[in-house]
């Protein structure tokens, strides 16, 4: 199970919720592990010509009391047949054929035959939250609803749709839930970290003068797919000048390159990063590494339960200006579902984290199980650029690597 359900339980109790509603694609799997492909891409023109570009609606229902439930296209619930979220509701018309005779089903999916063939009163996915809503006797509670994203017209629906309910925009709320890892999560980021950093590896011992950086990507891409991974991001830094992950770049004898790299395992992403050179650092260009790796234990030592977001980053800035650096801008953040989560530890910006239900200063305060990455990049136009990026789960006791990463040196190519 990804979602933290006694963190969520917690904040529901905090804040008076008697239902927490997830609306977005990436919630409804934090919420339920329900996935799939198309949800985050297929948007209502798509199929109605002259419609909005809204994405097709789906919804989780958590309620403090009884069990959770799951709104979905009839066509896709079968995504949901190993979900521990057990009440599927569908809507509209799966468009089945049945003339002809049924054959035998796996056990595990009669429910599903059963689900498609029941009448049912919902012609969209809103009609089937207001029904379980009823049906929960919810319909005069306080709800936290993720409207973010949500469309306006879906949301003034519901409000006239429950007229005696209080209905509260949770987006905020679901990411402080969502900042602290289950143990399921914590098993999966831990798995995509260890294919990343091995694809990755692999990947950057075929660096050799004259080999575009984009058939490297390819290597990398390929090498995480046969581990069980989706790709996300393979980008380079191309002689100082920034990033890039569309380039014909082919790298040179004298290169010094960023690299930050990423993919993404049973809908959990990792992130991570190093220096590649195609040859020894010269002594300028070590110094100015060997201040990145300084820079990272400063920001380590700082990752303690109780400890603010802004004082890891604050450490890492003090360490690069005590050796002279000030163009660089070392930070952290939170990798989950998404390849950046709250807490972003960044120096105090001042500004709140608000939306109906929650209202915090945005230097959130570390705690036990949040898994956090911390980045060093250094771009030096004409002469290279530098890059740290490491991963690390918050303990009671201070933190840990989330998995083994060497970052100590750059990786050298013996030409």
């Amino acid at each position: 199970m990804l979602f933290n359900r006694a963190r969520a339980i917690e904040y529901m109790r905090e804040y008076g919720l008697d239902a927490l509603v997830a609306t977005s694609p990436v919630n409804i799997t934090y919420f339920t592990d329900y996935y799939c492909w198309i949800d985050p891409l297929f948007k209502e023109y798509m199929m109605v010509p002259g419609a909005s570009a809204n994405l097709g609606q789906a919804y989780a229902v958590f309620p403090l009391e009884g069990e959770p439930a799951l709104v979905v296209n009839p066509l896709f619930a079968v995504n949901a047949e190993d979900l521990w979220v057990k009440d599927l509701h569908i809507f509209g018309s799966a468009g089945l054929d049945d003339s002809l005779p049924a054959g035998e089903l796996p056990q595990s999916l009669l429910r599903f035959q059963e689900l498609l063939r029941s009448p049912h009163d919902n012609d969209a996915p809103t009609d089937a939250l207001l029904s379980i809503l009823n049906r929960r006797g919810l319909t005069k509670a306080r709800i936290g609803l993720e409207m973010e994203g949500l469309p306006p017209e879906t949301n003034e629906l519901i409000r006239r749709a429950l007229p005696g309910a209080s209905l509260m925009n949770c987006a905020d709320l679901i990411r402080m839930i969502r900042m602290v890892k289950s143990a399921e999560e914590i098993r999966r980021l831990t798995r995509c970290a260890e294919i990343n950093e091995q694809a990755a590896m692999e990947t950057l011992a075929m660096a050799r003068p004259g080999r575009p950086v984009s058939e490297m990507a390819d290597h990398y891409r390929a090498q995480a797919a046969q581990m069980g991974a989706d790709f996300d991001h393979f980008a380079f830094g191309v002689r100082g000048l920034g990033m890039t992950t569309e380039s014909g770049y082919r790298l040179a004898a004298d290169d010094v390159l960023y690299v930050d790299y990423g993919c993404i395992y049973r809908y959990c992403f990792s992130d991570s990063g190093t220096t590649l050179a195609m040859r020894e650092l010269p002594a300028a260009l070590n110094e100015r590494h060997a201040a990145l790796r300084a820079c990272m234990d400063a920001g380590e030592e700082a990752l303690r339960p109780g400890a603010k977001a802004s004082a890891a980053a604050d450490a890492m800035v003090a360490a690069l200006h005590d050796r002279g650096i000030t163009a660089c801008f070392p930070h952290g953040h939170g990798v989950g579902l998404e390849v950046r989560d709250y807490p972003v530890l960044v120096p105090d910006n001042g500004l709140r984290i608000q939306d109906d239900c929650v209202d915090l200063a945005s230097d959130l305060t570390l705690e036990a199980d949040m898994v956090l990455n911390l980045e060093a990049p250094l771009f030096m136009p004409g002469a290279g650029s530098l890059h740290i990026e490491q991963s690390y789960v918050v303990t009671p006791q201070g933190s840990r690597p989330l998995v083994e990463q060497q970052r100590r040196r750059p990786v050298v190519i013996d030409q």
